[in-house]
């Protein structure tokens, strides 16, 4: 099987097709197990998100905030490993039919091989990969391996970023851009603020691939006010939130992330 990252780009057409933004939700994989993490993705699916990022659990999560952190120790104390993120990626794929993304530090993918991973998630129907730590000067190596597994490299831009390194980075991606709303680390926040919609703006002057806005979206509201001026919007911390609230009940978990993902499907539909 080859990658889908024509899957992935369809999606994204289809949404703007519909006059609205994609909803892209982030989940880690064994997160609270590995079962329990494949159940918590395709409820999110099932709950209305276009797209999902499904999170390789690391040691030290540099962009991510104090409730991913929590989750990816949890699954590193379960003993989570590569084949399992694949796994979910692969059964969350086959039966959703959505396109399933990788999103990872650049260490265990070096460590494992980038040619070894590409193949191995393009067999798995993974449309693609999100490195927020990898520059973009030293990509080359996994940038062909995707390519010719027919998958993404989605890669981070930031407020910080200036217009030329910008052109630099959205040049070398594929699939979309990830557009850091703020700087920081992941996270729910109160207002996502003005930062977004000027890194929105000044990335599209630099390439003509969807712009996807994430960090600190956490409710419908915030979903509309991204969707007004992105192509989609990013949700993590929210949903790996419910089910740290609802550790205790695997059931309740999965159906605070199916209402999670309704309630901000409808969100993006209304475009602020």
């Amino acid at each position: 099987m080859s990658g889908q990252i024509t899957l992935l780009e369809q999606t994204i057409a289809a949404a703007r097709a519909e006059d609205r933004a994609a909803l892209i939700a982030y989940l880690p994989a064994g997160f609270p197990t590995v079962d329990g993490g494949i159940a918590a993705v395709r409820a999110a699916l099932d709950g209305g998100a276009d797209i999902v990022e499904v999170g390789l659990p690391h040691s030290d999560p540099v962009l991510d905030g104090p409730v991913i952190q929590t989750a990816d120790d949890i699954a590193l104390k379960n003993g989570v490993r590569i084949a399992d993120v694949l796994r979910t990626v692969r059964e969350a794929h086959a039966a959703t039919g959505k396109p399933v993304l990788v999103m990872t530090y650049w260490n265990p993918v070096d460590r494992y091989g980038a040619e070894r991973f590409a193949t191995e998630l393009a067999e798995a129907g993974g449309a693609g990969c999100i490195l927020p730590d990898l520059p973009v000067e030293e990509s080359e190596a996994w940038r062909k391996a995707a390519e010719q597994q027919g998958l993404a490299t989605v890669f981070v831009v930031a407020p910080s970023s200036r217009d030329e390194r910008l052109a630099r980075i959205t040049a070398a991606g594929s699939g979309f851009v990830y557009a850091a709303s703020l700087m920081g680390v992941t996270g729910t926040r109160a207002s996502v603020g003005e930062q977004a919609a000027g890194l929105v703006r000044r990335t599209r002057d630099t390439t003509e691939l969807p712009v996807c806005v994430g960090l600190g979206v956490s409710n419908a509201a915030q979903a509309a006010e991204v969707a007004s001026f992105a192509d989609g919007v990013i949700v993590g911390s929210a949903f790996v939130k419910r089910l740290l609230d609802h550790r205790d009940d695997e059931a309740a978990g999965l159906a605070a992330v199916r209402a999670l993902a309704a309630e901000l499907a409808e969100g993006v539909r209304k475009r602020g």
